[in-house]
Formats: structure tokens, sequence, C-alpha cells
């Protein structure tokens, strides 16, 4: 059987990683990776091969940055020579990139399977072009992977029929099981000068909120003052750099606005989750991060007004905030005084979705969702009277 993975962006390599680990098990399948170079730093791409003991791209399209047209075209035109010369049975596609989408696409209309990992996930907010990717990505899709009871019913809702639906799990979640050891042993914290002191691990990447230069100096102002209590630690995404630089927000290397405010380089894969796993409290807007503090039990802020992952709001330790001063402070200092005394856990984010993935690709099984204890109310709850002004942002 011949199985070929399409990732394009750091958000894919962690989804990829145990899922070619357990490929890698069977010995009646041949696995090739295409690489398409839509994250090409090596920051942001080749240290999370190496870190996730991923093998070399069989196949590196070099697509670069550019537009959301210009990324998703240059996939297709590039992406249908290799499928064509290849011809394998089933094309993995992964997450909400537009190399997701595109890479869906070329499959679908050369009649080639394709599975999606990380399939119904919603956010309901068209602004985002990964919503857009994703809708379309699970349209194209005849095996659709989801990582929790929410993304079924999403799905449902949509008509898709249950034989497409297989409730694996979480695939990031097998990547931080596989990787906590290993990064808590780099220590990072120690290297960064944070041992035995509550520190706030920071990311923000998303347009809505470093695009906009008051919304920036907003969210920068809100961590500046969060770090007269103690350190935060920004590692900073390309994209953010380059719009605190141009606000002169503290964009070169080394301190920001704030000596206790720390910008840094992207960091690696283990480095990052070692921090994450010891911070009290992580900001971020990112869809990875939340999933990954829920399972830690780590307080998380998302910068952002909805979430294609509300169970980790329901289930998690995760809370949507505004982009303004008085709410994130209000937020992070309630997250920091009362911080969750057990770590919540969610149905089979148990390491093991990559395998099943692979018995439902290789072997046809089954994975459905009619188990006992459906938890049906994902409604995202703003009982807070700081939040309650955002409910209707």
């Amino acid at each position: 059987m011949r199985i070929l993975s399409v990732v394009g962006a750091r958000p894919n390599f962690m989804k990829l990683a145990p899922v070619d680990r357990a490929l890698a098990q069977r010995a009646d399948v041949e696995h090739e990776i295409v690489h398409t170079g839509q994250h090409y730093d090596p920051q942001m791409s080749a240290t999370f091969f190496e870190e996730l003991w991923l093998p070399a791209p069989d196949h590196h399209l070099g697509v670069g940055s550019g537009s959301h047209a210009v990324q998703t075209a240059a996939v297709l035109e590039r992406l249908e020579p290799v499928l064509e010369a290849n011809r394998p049975d089933v094309v993995l596609v992964y997450g909400d990139v537009n190399s997701t989408f595109a890479a869906a696409l070329v499959a679908a209309k050369l009649g080639i399977r394709v599975g999606h990992v990380e399939a119904g996930l919603r956010s309901r907010d068209w602004t985002m072009p990964e919503e857009i990717n994703r809708v379309l990505a699970d349209r194209l899709s005849g095996l659709l992977f989801v990582p929790s009871r929410d993304a079924i019913d999403n799905l449902r809702a949509e008509g898709v029929p249950d034989d497409r639906i297989h409730f694996v799990g979480n695939v990031m979640i097998d990547s931080l099981c596989w990787a906590l050891e290993r990064a808590r042993e780099r220590d990072p914290a120690a290297r960064h000068g944070l041992s035995g002191t509550p520190y706030v691990v920071v990311t923000l990447h998303r347009p809505a909120n470093v695009d906009d230069p008051c919304t920036l100096r907003e969210l920068v102002d809100s961590l500046s003052c969060l770090s007269d209590a103690g350190p935060v630690l920004f590692p900073v995404h390309p994209r953010t750099r380059k719009n605190l630089h141009a606000l002169r927000l503290g964009g070169g290397r080394g301190a920001g606005v704030h000596p206790n405010l720390r910008l840094v380089e992207p960091l690696g894969y283990l480095d990052m989750l070692g921090l994450v796993a010891g911070a009290a409290l992580v900001i971020t807007d990112s869809g990875g991060l939340q999933e990954e503090t829920t399972y830690l039990g780590v307080p998380c802020l998302t910068v952002r007004p909805n979430t294609e992952r509300p169970v980790t709001c329901v289930h998690g330790t995760n809370r949507l905030v505004p982009p303004r001063r008085d709410v994130i402070l209000a937020a992070a200092r309630r997250a920091l005084e009362r911080p969750s005394l057990a770590r919540p856990v969610i149905e089979r984010w148990d390491g093991r979705a990559a395998e099943r993935i692979v018995r439902v690709v290789c072997d046809d099984e089954r994975f459905d969702a009619e188990d006992p204890g459906r938890v049906k109310d994902f409604a995202i709850p703003m009982a807070d009277p700081v939040l309650l002004e955002y409910a209707a942002f």
C-alpha cells in the first residue's frame, strides 16, 4: 500500500510525526512525505523534522511565502506531477493550512482517496483562512479523522455520513506524550533564566492580532503590565517581529519594551514544549497550544473571539479573551491566583490517535462515536464578569 503525506507548516509536522512512526511499523506500507515548503525558515521547519525524528521529505515543493492565492496555486501546480508519478492509494493531509486544502483538491481531482487528519473542527469564523481550508478539505476527504466529539457533531450537521467519520483522538497529544520527557530533560526554563520563578509564555501570530497597529500596541502594553509581576517570555513569529519592528515595539533581538518582557527568536518544538509544561500561564492565539495546555493542565488565555477547539474551554484550561489590556490582565490574575488542581482528561487524547489512523487506512477498521458518556453541550461558558462584555464580541 502506498501512502503519501503532505505537510507544509509547523503545526503539520507535529501531527505527521506520530503517523509516520506508526506507518513505519507496517511492512506492507510505503510512506512518502511531501513538504510543500509553506514554512521554509529553519526554525519553523527543519528544526521540527530533526526534533520529531521525522525522515527528510521525499519531495520538497519549495512553495515559500506569498498570498493565500499564490501559495495555494503553487501547491496545486507543483504537487500534481508528484501525485501523477507516484499514484498513492491514499493522500493524508493535516490541519488547516493552505497546503492542506490545496493537496486535498489536487488528490481528489486525480481520483485519489484523501484522509484529513484533524477533521471537523469549526470556529464558524469565515474571516479566518484556516476555517475555509478546514471546511473544503473535509468536503474533499473520504476519511475524516476527528480529534473530539464536537468535531463529529460539526460534520454530522453538515450532512457528512457516519461511515466517513473516524473518532481517533488527537495526534498533537501523541507527539506531546512522545516528546514530553525529552523536553523536560533539556530544561529550557533554566537556559532562559526562569528556574524557580513563575513565568508566562506568549505566542501571537494571527493577522487579527498582529497586523493591526492599534491591536498590537494594546497587546504589547498588556504583556508589559503583566511582566511587572514576573518574567514573560515571548518567542516571536517572523510576521509578528516585522510588525513590532515597524512600530518600534521591541522588534529587534533581546528585551522588549519592559525588562521582564523577553522577546526571543522562534523556538524548536522540544524547547517550546518544555517551557509550556513549566509555565504558570500561556497567552496565545495558536490552536495547538490550546490543546497542549489543556492536556498539561496549564492555564491558557487565547486572544481570539472564537475557537475551533471548544473542548479546551469546556473541559480544559483554556479561556477566550479579547485583545484588551483590562480583560487580559484581569483574566491572567484569576488564572495565576486560582490554577487548576487537576489535569483535565479528554476522551481519546491518550497518545494512540496515530495507531487508530493507521488501522483505519491500512486495515479498514472503524472508530466511531457511538460510545457512552457523550457530551453534547459545547457552548463556551462566559461566567466571569470581566468576560461578559466579550461574549458579544
